[in-house]
């Protein structure tokens, strides 16, 4: 096979450059080469997105680009505005959540206290009444010397 060739470049209508290689032996073949179209090369592909939309910058003077700024200005406002108030409302819902629960591990210290007490009071309820019962069979009368002279 002969080295000889000759090669055309073109665009097509997505941005994409193909160069035709004329072989001696081949027809016209088409080889599609990613190889960028804009002078100084190397740019970044443009998401499908954005591929719709018109590539006109705007001039940093006209109206247009004034009123985009503008709103952009204020949506970027809002958001730090937005995110500020939810870390605040966040921090006031902690705090709320940590005095609620110190008050609730009071509450536990003090209903802990009066159980115990409680406790201690019927256990030495039952523990008279236990003395007080004699077991039933072994009844004994007996007299008493003070009450002799009713």
């Amino acid at each position: 096979m002969s080295k000889t060739s000759q090669q055309n470049t073109a665009t097509d209508a997505n941005g994409v450059s193909v160069i035709h290689t004329q072989a001696h032996t081949s027809g016209l073949q088409q080889v599609p080469q990613l190889v960028p179209v804009s002078p100084g090369g190397g740019g970044k592909a443009v998401p499908p997105s954005k591929q719709g939309k018109k590539n006109s910058f705007l001039d940093r003077n006209s109206d247009e680009y004034r009123q985009r700024r503008e709103r952009n200005n204020m949506a970027v406002k809002k958001s730090r505005l937005k995110s500020k108030q939810k870390a605040q409302d966040t921090l006031q819902r902690v705090n709320q959540l940590k005095e609620e629960n110190e008050r609730l591990e009071a509450k536990i210290k003090l209903l802990t206290k009066e159980l115990s007490v409680l406790k201690d009071l019927f256990l030495e309820h039952a523990h008279n009444l236990a003395d007080n019962v004699q077991p039933v069979g072994t009844e004994t009368t007996t007299t008493n010397p003070e009450n002799n002279g009713q």
